[in-house]
């Protein structure tokens, strides 16, 4: 069996929603000291939906294919959607990472929640209530 899927190699050769927002509504930023890797994602938001993602990832193939798909699965999705997304969804829509890179769909997942948390801080009253 090959180390890597086909999905996740298609998005480390070829990422989908690579750069930078620069009137970005929202960046999250996030990193794992262990790997080295550092994964940042930038937000858009019309209303309560994400019109536009990005990212930046320094890091392992896996580490970028997690933050293409991530970007991906929520692109255009409202915001609780984006909310509700979990590393395991980042890693069974790539067909699956080996156990010892699954740290890099968290990161994917962290990124996100770093990115919605930057944007209720700057918006308050716009945070869901729990």
């Amino acid at each position: 069996m090959a180390l890597y899927s086909e999905k996740v190699m298609d998005h480390f050769r070829n990422p989908r929603n690579v750069g930078v927002i620069e009137d970005a509504d929202a960046v999250g930023e996030v990193g794992n000291a262990k790997c080295g890797d550092i994964m940042k994602m930038y937000f858009k938001i019309e209303g309560d939906t994400l019109a536009d993602v990005k990212f930046e990832t320094f890091g392992c193939g896996s580490a970028i294919a997690s933050s293409s798909m991530a970007t991906e699965l929520i692109k255009g999705k409202p915001l609780s959607e984006v909310a509700q997304l979990t590393n395991k969804a980042v890693a069974e829509a790539l067909d699956g990472l080996p156990d010892y890179k699954m740290h890099c769909s968290v990161l994917a997942e962290e990124a996100i929640q770093s990115a919605l948390e930057d944007y209720y801080t700057k918006h308050p009253e716009k945070k869901p209530q729990e």
